[in-house]
């Protein structure tokens, strides 16, 4: 009986494990905000990491404690410099002394392979920072290579799908005219070091805006009678592959066909307010498990079926203290306890945390 016990157990786990291995093998990165006061400490976030195989994350910032959690770990890292520094990257002596201070000193630990200077400037509600954005991603590439860096840590920078003027159909994309004086010179340095596009993009905020004309199935990959561009008939069966393929035809328009476009954003709000449609536990769920399948299968755009999809995922956890609607507190993966919202078949394990007086808390280990 007791034998008979024991096959079954090792039956339901390998049942799991091979439930978990199909999502762990995978190449995806994920966003680790931390705009909130109740997330698990950097050091119990690596063994979680750790646990589900996640190779890449994104920062928003170059946070210390994060860096040096991750010392020695296989995660490679992209670290970010804020809006409200670029200006002041714009000075050679400044940039290479962030380097020397966010960067250098855990270089050798952890693997950190990009900086992102700045997020979404060129769709920010005022234009004081669009002027930096370029002196200052060249101000930090000249630091690295002053430094010997610029081989191993690339320099790019991240955008809003806003920058668009033009969407549809995607071989029409095209950026705002009023844009072009930034991201021309933009796209010519980028060209120049080889170093990626990124962009936010949100298939959710376009049901949003129009759930009686945009289909729930279209943005969250299930079956659908799709769109075809009536440009160069090529077939679209999700908004997230037109809206990278609209990308592609912006740049393509100012002159560049040698830069690749990868997702430096993207994801599903759990909960929101009532005149938030779409935004559900289920919407959640059923668009990143789809999105999941797309990168295991190594999937590329209509225009670009030989280059695998490039993503990370928005976000590891639910982030409190997020301003704005209810749905931008709740696009994580996460609970902050390390429990999953929804379950991907992603399995994690958070050590065990120990209050004050040392008493044991909480140990999760789970198959999300």
């Amino acid at each position: 009986m007791a034998s008979s016990s024991l096959l079954r157990v090792v039956f339901l786990l390998l049942s799991l494990s091979d439930s978990a291995t199909r999502i762990l093998g995978l190449e995806f990165g994920i966003n680790y905000g931390q705009i909130a006061n109740d997330l698990p400490s950097p050091s119990r976030v690596a063994t979680l990491l750790g646990s589900l195989n996640v190779s890449r994350v994104k920062l928003y910032d170059a946070d210390p404690n994060v860096l040096q959690a991750f010392s020695n770990s296989n995660i490679d890292f992209i670290i970010g410099i804020g809006n409200d520094n670029l200006q002041n990257m714009t000075i050679l002596a400044n940039a290479q002394d962030w380097i020397q201070q966010h960067l250098q000193p855990y270089i050798g630990q952890t693997q950190i392979s990009c900086i992102v200077v700045g997020n979404e400037v060129l769709n920010s509600s005022t234009n004081q920072w669009m002027p930096y954005l370029v002196p200052a991603m060249k101000t930090v590439y000249s630091a690295l290579s002053n430094l010997g860096l610029n081989k191993q840590v690339t320099v790019t920078t991240a955008h809003s799908l806003n920058i668009l003027a033009t969407s549809y159909p995607p071989s029409a994309g095209a950026f705002w005219p009023n844009l072009a004086q930034y991201l021309q010179p933009l796209l010519n340095f980028q060209a120049q070091i080889n170093t990626p596009f990124l962009i936010n993009a949100y298939p959710y905020f376009a049901y949003k805006g129009s759930p009686s004309e945009v289909s729930l199935n279209y943005v969250l990959f299930q079956p659908n009678e799709g769109m075809t561009d009536p440009v160069n008939n090529l077939h679209y069966d999700n908004m997230l592959y037109a809206q990278i393929d609209a990308v592609y035809s912006a740049i393509k328009a100012m002159g560049h066909t040698d830069i690749t476009v990868r997702i430096s954003e993207t994801g599903w709000p759990s909960k929101g307010d009532d005149d938030e449609a779409g935004a559900t536990l289920e919407n959640a769920h059923i668009y990143n498990e789809n999105l999941l399948q797309r990168i295991e299968q190594k999937q590329g755009t209509p225009a670009k079926p030989s280059v695998p999809i490039d993503i990370y995922v928005f976000a590891l956890f639910n982030e409190n203290l997020k301003p704005g609607p209810t749905s931008e507190r709740n696009y994580g993966l996460y609970y902050p306890d390390g429990t999953p919202v929804y379950s991907l078949g992603l399995q994690g394990y958070l050590p065990e945390l120990y209050s004050a007086t040392g008493t044991r808390v909480r140990q999760i280990r789970f198959l999300a």
